[in-house]
């Protein structure tokens, strides 16, 4: 346990859903998490009794740091979050269906004042106050994992849309008549190939197109994941590396459709995927630039977050708590 800062010093809840887990915890203005825990969000088919065990879960943390008064409030980042309106609308990886009021809930609950965005949004926030972003006012952040989350940051603030719901790149179609998204039916998406679903579909399609050895050849298709993909990449195979090379193609011209929307000073990647290392960063970087007309070329870092993936999450949606009044 670490030391809790001054008495005096004010701290926020971090709340973070997610389709089998929530994780929270409380954070310090340094992004020093203090105290944390998570319990399981699949196993609450209403979301009345997961308010129950979150407030049960949660409530002993608020007395260790001393109590209901130093929490300046709490942020919660989930699955199609909505920033305006404190709901979740039509999670499809979520328990709870249809339009839930989660902030009202929580905020009733704790009796604490409450922020709700989406899980990406949540990360980009995070990234700005706590990780690599520090001091930028134009970034992208672009999270790697099950699916393809974003967070678009311009002169310093988040773009929401006028509905709560920009910044979709995910699901921005880069392949039209592409590969089909189980999810949401379209065809092509960003999501459908540079996901760690997206990896696992073009590990299975070239192995079913091409006779060339490999390892994976010897991986059970329910195992065939990225890190297999990159555990055979680093002892050599070839084919592993085609499908890093592949992706980092697509991802990076992606990259570049963004960049030529917004200018960012840099894209950060967050996420599993990034655990790849340079066999999918170079090729996304070398397909970046290729995509770029001359004006853009050169300007517009790649990085990995910086924040310790087991706290991201909480960190991302503690930020937005912050700005609470």
């Amino acid at each position: 346990m670490e030391n809790i800062s001054s008495s005096l010093d004010a701290l926020v809840i971090g709340i973070d859903i997610g389709g089998t887990g929530t994780k929270f915890g409380i954070v310090d203005r340094n992004g020093n998490v203090l105290f944390s825990s998570e319990i399981s969000t699949r196993a609450h088919a209403d979301v009345d009794s997961f308010i129950d065990d979150l407030h049960i879960s949660l409530y002993p943390l608020i007395v260790k740091a001393g109590g209901q008064g130093r929490i300046k409030g709490i942020g919660v980042g989930a699955p199609n979050g909505n920033f305006y309106t404190g709901t979740i609308e039509y999670a499809p990886n979520l328990p709870w269906k249809g339009i839930i009021p989660l902030a009202k809930l929580i905020k009733d609950k704790f009796q604490l004042p409450v922020s709700l965005t989406n899980d990406a949004n949540a990360a980009a926030i995070g990234e700005m106050m706590y990780g690599a972003a520090q001091g930028m006012k134009d970034f992208i952040m672009i999270t790697l994992g099950t699916g393809v989350g974003s967070g678009i940051v311009a002169n310093g603030q988040l773009i929401y849309g006028h509905d709560g719901f920009a910044g979709e790149l995910g699901h921005t179609i880069i392949i039209p008549d592409g590969r089909l998204h189980q999810g949401t039916g379209k065809y092509g998406s960003l999501e459908s190939y540079a996901s760690a679903t997206g990896v696992m579909l073009t590990a299975i399609e070239m192995l079913e197109k091409s006779t060339e050895p490999s390892l994976l050849r010897d991986v059970a298709k329910e195992k065939l994941d990225s890190k297999a993909v990159y555990d055979a990449a680093i002892q050599g195979d070839k084919l592993a590396k085609s499908i890093f090379e592949y992706t980092g193609k697509i991802l990076g011209l992606a990259l570049a459709n963004f960049i030529m929307f917004s200018s960012p000073q840099a894209i950060i990647l967050f996420g599993g995927l990034t655990k790849a290392g340079d066999y999918i960063l170079k090729p996304t970087r070398e397909s970046m630039e290729a995509n770029l007309i001359q004006v853009f070329q050169n300007k517009v870092r790649i990085l990995v977050s910086h924040l310790k993936e087991s706290d991201a999450a909480i960190l991302g949606a503690s930020a937005l708590a912050w700005e609470l009044k």
